[in-house]
């Protein structure tokens, strides 16, 4: 058995410049955790695989293609491949996000 805590594993560079951390890392999925303070957000970008983000605290605004939406914690927003895509966090308290790809990504993401 493997058993990943988010406290113990290392932050991940990416061009968001969040505190994103990879949990698990498979040809079948990739799954990562993110944690947005008052006021960060992700980039809008695409990805080549489909997507969903589990929301673990706080109440993100989500972008899914044209829709924007505020989502509650113990919410699961799909996000198919090639579609633009991101997460606000425009409240004052930490919003926590697991954001899954599957499969894992052959191609990279298209930061816009």
């Amino acid at each position: 058995m493997k058993v990943s805590k988010v406290s113990e594993t290392k932050t991940k560079e990416t061009p968001h410049k969040v505190d994103a951390r990879m949990l698990y890392d498979r040809d079948s999925a990739q799954a990562v955790h993110i944690q947005l303070n008052p006021g960060e957000s992700l980039k809008p970008h695409i990805t080549p695989v489909d997507v969903f983000f589990f929301v673990i605290e706080g109440a993100p605004d989500v972008l899914v293609g044209e829709e924007k939406r505020k989502v509650e914690a113990n919410t699961l927003v799909e996000s198919p491949k090639d579609i633009v895509h991101c997460i606000y966090n425009n409240s004052d308290k930490v919003v926590r996000v697991l954001v899954v790809k599957a499969p894992r990504p052959m191609a990279k993401t298209k930061v816009l």
